[in-house]
């Protein structure tokens, strides 16, 4: 799965894009600002940005124009946005963003503009600094490292380990990563709501989730608690 950056300055699209893409197995890092965004991409290359265009302190085009010329721009970026017209978009997708995505962003859309991003970013050829196409080099093993790898004895097959029924209740894990993923999280929250007797503070600090992601969480879920204050 991929390394996913998200910027924008609003909380509740950061939280949803953030849960969204949680749940479809990637790693996401979130910026609130340009600020926040330079900081994470000189920490490390991310494997696609999702870019607002408007933001207070510095635009999204703003920040893919530094990005480009400090020759930074060499992942994927999508440019969003509620507002922007079909120049501004043109703008972006000149200087280096490979999509637009308009506000409200379908999950359909959302889920389809990321995977073609992110093969793109897999593919051979990037936007350099200078505006041209330029190869990236592969990393490719040399010969000696392939033949260790083919030399190697073959892996020895992992001992089946003998799930225990009684925490994971009826969940089955014959059907899709998706399904099952949402009925542990079920018997997740719900075992804390227990044992917590419903305090929605105290479930929230065990399970490190901010109070509203959790109140989103447990009604996407269907689990009702009886006591969801304190």
């Amino acid at each position: 799965m991929a390394r996913i950056l998200v910027v924008d300055d609003e909380v509740g699209i950061r939280e949803l894009l953030s849960e969204i893409l949680y749940d479809e197995g990637h790693t996401i890092e979130l910026a609130e600002n340009a600020a926040q965004a330079r900081a994470a991409r000189l920490r490390g290359r991310p494997d696609l940005v999702l870019l607002d265009i408007w933001m207070p302190d510095t635009d999204g085009v703003t920040l893919l124009k530094e990005w480009n010329a400090a020759g930074l721009l060499d992942m994927p970026v999508i440019m969003m946005s509620g507002h922007a017209t079909i120049d501004t978009a043109v703008e972006a997708t000149k200087i280096g963003a490979i999509d637009f995505l308009e506000k409200p962003i379908t999950l359909q859309r959302l889920l389809k503009t990321i995977s073609t991003g992110l093969a793109r970013g897999r593919s051979t050829v990037v936007k350099s600094a200078s505006g041209v196409f330029a190869p990236v080099t592969p990393h490719i093993a040399t010969p000696v490292a392939v033949t260790a790898v083919a030399a190697a004895p073959a892996p020895v097959a992992a001992p089946v380990v003998a799930l225990d029924q009684g925490l994971l209740g009826d969940i089955s894990l014959d059907q899709p990563l998706r399904e099952a993923r949402d009925e542990f999280e079920r018997v997740y929250f719900e075992y804390h709501l227990a044992r917590e007797n419903n305090s929605m503070t105290r479930v929230s600090d065990k399970t490190g989730l901010e109070r509203t992601h959790l109140y989103r969480k447990l009604k996407q879920l269907g689990i009702e608690a009886r006591k969801r204050s304190s």
